[in-house]
């Protein structure tokens, strides 16, 4: 890359640290980033799950109010506070995700970074921003103006 292209310094690739490795740190990293956006539908899916067992609780009461006491009945007993799978709710459902799949990944992923990235998050990320920056524009700047 020639000196127009350059990227900020906590961005440069270590010595030694070959190209090949360069874009798989960025498979990587785009796995672990894709696995993050899972986890946030999951979280989505949790909160969402959760604020219709409290709407139920308001049905429960309005049917209750309108003289529907036998629905009502039913409805408390067997929907409000269901497991969503056999013996989970959605909270213990995104802990056993975190704990089985999400946790392990993240650290492999921050200790291959370490080993042979040296550390350096988003290397090929820098290296695509160091090659589609317009050189000397204003707002095209490997770091923020101090």
């Amino acid at each position: 890359m020639d000196s127009t292209h350059q990227t900020d310094p906590a961005h440069q690739v270590p010595e030694g640290v070959d190209e090949k490795t360069v874009r798989a740190l960025g498979a990587l990293s785009k796995a672990l980033e894709t696995t993050e956006r899972a986890r946030g539908h999951l979280y989505g899916f949790h909160q969402l799950t959760g604020t219709a067992d409290f709407e139920l609780g308001d049905a429960v009461r309005l049917l209750r109010e309108a003289g529907h006491e036998e629905l009502a009945d039913r409805v408390d007993r067997d929907i409000v506070g269901r497991n969503v799978i056999p013996g989970r709710w959605t909270f213990q459902i995104i802990e056993e995700y975190n704990a089985t799949y999400y946790q392990p990944f993240a650290a492999l992923e921050r200790k291959i970074v370490d080993e042979v990235g040296g550390g350096r998050d988003h290397l090929l990320e820098a290296r695509l921003k160091a090659i589609r920056r317009t050189p000397g524009h204003p707002d095209h700047g490997a770091t923020p103006s101090s």
